[in-house]
């Protein structure tokens, strides 16, 4: 492998960070903190697997000479690849955007799950030559290591283990599907209207994370049974209700300590802690660090 870290600033296609892993793997930076829109042009051809995370913001992905175009907003993500044609790298950033791009050759990423083709809907022999994209939104889990590839400060030594290593666990935690999810093998899902209680769940949850309901209020408070309710929220979201608010907390958490706004302190009350050191039990849990470890390794 051979790591470079080219920096491009203030240029009229945008600014952006671009690191070479290997002759057919390399990510890209782009942060724009300015108030204007900025574009970023870059060229990949049809042999390139797209992958692009918005950590905060909105970026545009346009098509076809301007004919058509994707939006992806703050924590949501889009896979692109097309073997027909090329996909070349047409973005518009919004004002106070972050954006992270792997992109890597098809053939290397058939190359990671050679033993697994079938566990991937879109390398099954029936969609190998065809267009494909997804947009999905950022777990917990991924948007903690696209910080880690924005913010990491280390040895010139070590960079190029530390982001191979960290761009591998990334695409690892994006494939990390849950079966439960599988739409095929949920009937749950046919019925929108339960959907669309799951989601009031999802958003009571959130809106009272520092005190929240019991399970029985909560289903009581959006007309659906216990059962129900436990069964739909894990085929909706891939796990049970409690797991859910526990990793959004710790999220929402990681983004308050990162502003560099709120102490520890402030933190653990916000997301319903009555002590630190509860808090800082939790974190450890969730992340395998301290609040204090963590932001020190962003060199905040």
């Amino acid at each position: 492998m051979n790591l470079s870290e080219t920096n491009y600033k203030n240029i009229a296609q945008g600014s952006f960070t671009e690191v070479l892993i290997d002759d057919d793997f390399y990510v890209l930076k782009i942060q724009n903190e300015s108030p204007q829109v900025q574009k970023v042009n870059r060229y990949i051809d049809s042999s390139f697997i797209q992958f692009h995370f918005c950590l905060k913001g909105n970026a545009k992905f346009i098509f076809n000479e301007g004919h058509y175009a994707l939006e992806v907003s703050e924590e949501n993500s889009l896979l692109l690849y097309n073997t027909q044609i090329d996909l070349p790298l047409n973005l518009e950033l919004n004002p106070n955007s972050w954006l992270v791009s792997v992109i890597m050759t098809i053939r290397r990423f058939h190359s990671l799950f050679s033993k697994e083709a079938d566990y991937i809907p879109f390398l099954s022999s029936d969609n190998k030559e065809k267009k494909y994209y997804s947009q999905e939104s950022v777990t917990p889990a991924i948007a903690v290591i696209l910080s880690q590839i924005i913010n990491y400060n280390l040895h010139p030594s070590i960079k190029e283990l530390y982001l191979t290593a960290k761009v591998y666990e990334l695409i690892s935690l994006y494939f990390n599907k849950s079966e439960d999810a599988d739409l095929e093998q949920c009937p749950f899902l046919v019925d929108e209207e339960n959907i669309k209680r799951i989601k009031q769940a999802k958003e009571i949850m959130i809106s009272r994370m520092a005190e929240p309901p019991t399970l029985t209020q909560l289903s009581e408070e959006i007309g659906l049974s216990l059962k129900k309710l436990k069964e739909g929220f894990k085929q909706v979201y891939g796990e049970p209700v409690f797991s859910f608010l526990f990793d959004y907390k710790m999220d929402f958490a990681r983004k308050m300590l990162e502003s560099g706004e709120y102490n520890v302190s402030e933190v653990a009350h916000r997301i319903g802690y009555s002590t630190s050191s509860h808090f800082i039990a939790s974190f450890k849990k969730k992340f395998g660090t301290t609040p204090k470890k963590y932001l020190m390794s962003l060199g905040n």
